[in-house]
């Protein structure tokens, strides 16, 4: 019997500590479009984000509007997108002109940049409390 109300309080303090995170899951709809590496899509070295990441075809990477950075969606970012299956790292920035958006990493994919095209979407990622 001892040891059953040991594994119990032992089970107690567990589910208490990890539900006590310094993050809140945060949500958002954005205009989500796509982008490949291609010099005519982003710049001169059209396989590096702006934190200077190498992009390589197959990651699932993103880029955000600039506003974004100010709502925690900062480099590194684990970010889930409405309608695609896994998790994607916030690794480019997109130009200054675009708000409220992100741009899905599609490598050299034309055509599934294409198909993918512009959508709302919504976006989900855990913000660390200041």
């Amino acid at each position: 019997m001892p040891k059953f109300k040991f594994l119990l309080l032992l089970a107690v303090i567990l589910l208490f500590v990890s539900s006590c995170s310094d993050e809140k899951k945060v949500t958002m709809k954005v205009t989500a479009t796509a982008y490949n590496s291609y010099k005519d899509q982003t710049s001169a070295t059209p396989f590096v984000g702006a934190w200077g990441d190498k992009l390589k075809p197959g990651m699932k990477v993103i880029a955000v509007s600039r506003d974004l950075l100010k709502k925690g969606l900062t480099r590194d970012t684990v970010v889930r997108i409405e309608g695609l299956e896994g998790k994607y790292l916030v690794k480019d920035k997109m130009n200054k002109r675009w708000t409220d958006r992100i741009d899905i990493y599609m490598g050299l994919n034309t055509d599934a940049a294409d198909e993918w095209g512009e959508r709302k979407v919504v976006i989900a990622w855990e913000e660390a409390e200041n």
